[in-house]
């Protein structure tokens, strides 16, 4: 069994988002963002996330841009150019197109958590990622951070 998590940073004081990362165990945070450098990050942007993650809970970063959509994709929705419906698809289009099922070892994700800004995972590419791997992989369990 795969054990994969998703996390936002939104919302969250840095204590709160380091101890649910050691509370379950994450061995290293894959940031799906599409840039991981905004000042509005705080303890998430990149180079500091990766610092803190090894120092806090010894544990592994990388930013994987295969996770993320497009710039013109989310510019899109969050213009409301588009629904979530219709991001929901366009996304999972992208994922289909730069064959991430072919691609990706499932194995050597276990105990790693998917990490992009938004609080929940309900409006976020990181539960859409997450759940295409449960459907393209066997024994895929996901844990939503909250």
């Amino acid at each position: 069994m795969t054990k994969l998590y998703t996390i936002g940073f939104t919302g969250k004081p840095a204590s709160k988002f380091f101890d649910l990362l050691r509370n379950n165990e994450v061995e290293a945070v894959v940031d799906t963002r599409i840039s991981n450098a905004s000042q509005l990050a705080g303890f998430a942007k990149g180079t500091d996330l990766q610092f803190f993650l090894k120092e806090i809970g010894g544990m592994g970063y990388e930013h994987n841009l295969d996770f993320a959509p497009t710039k013109e994709l989310l510019d899109a929705y969050r213009n409301k150019k588009m629904t979530w419906e219709e991001y929901e698809v366009a996304y999972l289009n992208l994922v289909d197109m730069r064959k991430l099922g072919d691609k990706v070892n499932i194995e050597a994700l276990h105990q790693h958590c998917l990490l992009c800004s938004e609080h929940g995972p309900e409006k976020c590419h990181r539960r859409l990622l997450a759940e295409y791997f449960q459907h393209r992989f066997n024994g895929v369990e996901i844990v939503h951070l909250k």
